[in-house]
């Protein structure tokens, strides 16, 4: 049963135990919601309409005698009840000013995302993500740093200011200076072009005889093949705040086990970044609650995220957090700073 199916009176009560048990954790009693609903309404007439709600899901009771609680369903309803009454949000001002000293400081957009999850989480109290895709992303330029023994730290810029890192073993040890020497050839070459195109170029000179003849050139070709054959596009994500999971995990019924699987989800970004690309298929406010996930390890969290899509990049803006989160103030800090980066960004360029 969709909660568009529900008569008004139970929307706004359902609406009202929602709002109770978010903000106190306790089952809600009828006599409670009766005096805050300001419908004038009885409790023998809430307890109507509770039992209602109950029979089709929207609620439940712990134990005979205590009051009820909203199920997932009923938090959908409450969450579509939001976003019908919603009006624009404005970001707070405070927000889009230390987005812009962090523009202004480092403009790389790998740094910007990184505050973006840092103001986002602090304001939620929960995990706090930024999400950046660009599928026409340039090439600005490509640098080779040496890590211990034969590990080399691909960097990949692009001119969005997106930075994709990978650690590629050279299979030897190889000195700096052959390294810039590989980056500056590299970057002679492909700087300017499209990534995909950077990366179907790199292919074919490995496939050529005659490019194998130079050990240097050859390395640097497979070091950068190495880095983008699995890069479709530019993704960054970052997170912030996955210590607030253990304030909120006990109280919310959430195992040691739940939160582990989420912290590696967390850490293993490309499934985060996958189960972002799933959920969302366009600007706007994506919210997906408990058991509407379609990975086991979130259904007993609600993610609410803003994406904004401006030409061939998406930015999403989001927040991860138990599911008794407060709807109306998290969605409305999510939308505000999604429009925020973008304002910064559009005035950056």
């Amino acid at each position: 049963m969709g909660s568009f199916e529900l008569p008004e009176r139970s929307r706004r009560l359902l609406a009202t135990l929602v709002r109770e048990y978010i903000d106190s954790g306790e089952p809600v009693s009828s006599q409670v919601i009766a005096r805050r609903s300001s419908l004038g309404l009885s409790s023998a007439t809430v307890r109507n309409v509770l039992a209602q709600l109950e029979e089709h899901g929207y609620v439940h009771q712990p134990h005979t005698s205590a009051g009820r609680v909203p199920t997932d369903l009923g938090y959908r309803a409450f969450v579509d009840l939001l976003l019908e009454s919603r009006t624009p949000v404005v970001a707070h001002v405070n927000v889009e000013q230390e987005l812009r000293r962090q523009q202004v400081q480092t403009p790389l957009m790998d740094d910007l995302l990184a505050a973006v999850s840092h103001l986002v989480s602090r304001a939620a109290k929960h995990v706090g993500f930024a999400f950046s895709a660009d599928e026409a992303a340039v090439l600005q330029r490509i640098e080779f740093v040496p890590l211990d023994g034969s590990q080399i730290l691909v960097v990949v810029v692009a001119r969005s200011n997106q930075i994709t890192q990978k650690v590629v073993d050279a299979g030897e040890p190889v000195r700096p200076d052959d390294l810039a020497q590989a980056a500056r050839y590299l970057n002679t070459e492909f700087a300017g072009l499209p990534l995909l195109q950077v990366r179907e170029a790199v292919q074919e000179r490995l496939r050529q005889e005659r490019t194998l003849y130079d050990q240097l050139l050859a390395r640097a070709l497979r070091l950068a093949h190495s880095t983008l054959q699995h890069l479709p596009n530019v993704q960054t994500i970052h997170f912030d705040g996955a210590a607030s999971l253990l304030d909120h995990g006990p109280h919310e019924g959430v195992s040691t086990v739940t939160l582990r699987a989420l912290f590696e989800m967390m850490e293993e970004k490309q499934r985060m970044v996958h189960l972002l690309n799933a959920y969302i298929d366009g600007p706007g406010l994506t919210v997906v609650i408990g058991t509407e996930h379609t990975s086991p390890d979130l259904r007993r969290f609600s993610l609410i995220a803003c994406t904004a899509v401006d030409g061939s990049t998406t930015r999403t803006v989001g927040v991860i957090g138990p599911t008794r989160m407060h709807y109306s103030r998290t969605i409305a800090l999510v939308d505000g700073t999604t429009q925020a980066v973008s304002r910064v960004l559009r005035d950056a360029h």
